[in-house]
């Protein structure tokens, strides 16, 4: 895996987020592919599943928010990025994650792990 299709795999991510429908989806993620949103939370399995959270997690494509990202590292099919996350205008909501993806020989990730951060009160 290279360094840039690990960055442009992430600008599509969150281009996908904006976009409305769930279509966009197919071009990120293979079918069968497993996307964990949380190191103690059960794993979404199949793209179904995730265009169902997806749909359900978001505000719509107009939410308003900012992602900055850098990668991490890669190694082999695997690429590990941090993201910085902030929802709305003034910003109501952070995280910053780390994303730790797996991708098949296409290009699409087929296994997607987030290990979400937010701050504390």
């Amino acid at each position: 895996m290279e360094r840039d299709h690990v960055m442009t795999w992430v600008s599509r991510y969150e281009r996908a987020w904006r976009t409305p429908g769930m279509e966009v989806l197919a071009e990120l993620f293979t079918e069968d592919a497993i996307y964990s949103q949380g190191p103690y939370r059960e794993p979404l399995r199949g793209i179904s599943a995730i265009a169902e959270m997806w749909e359900a997690e978001r505000d719509g494509p107009d939410e308003v928010f900012t992602m900055d990202s850098e990668l991490v590292a890669v190694d082999g099919d695997t690429g590990v990025v941090r993201v910085a996350v902030r929802y709305g205008r003034p910003s109501r909501e952070e995280y910053r994650d780390l994303w730790i993806m797996r991708f098949a020989g296409d290009g699409r990730c087929r296994s997607f792990e987030e290990w979400p951060y937010a701050p504390h009160d």
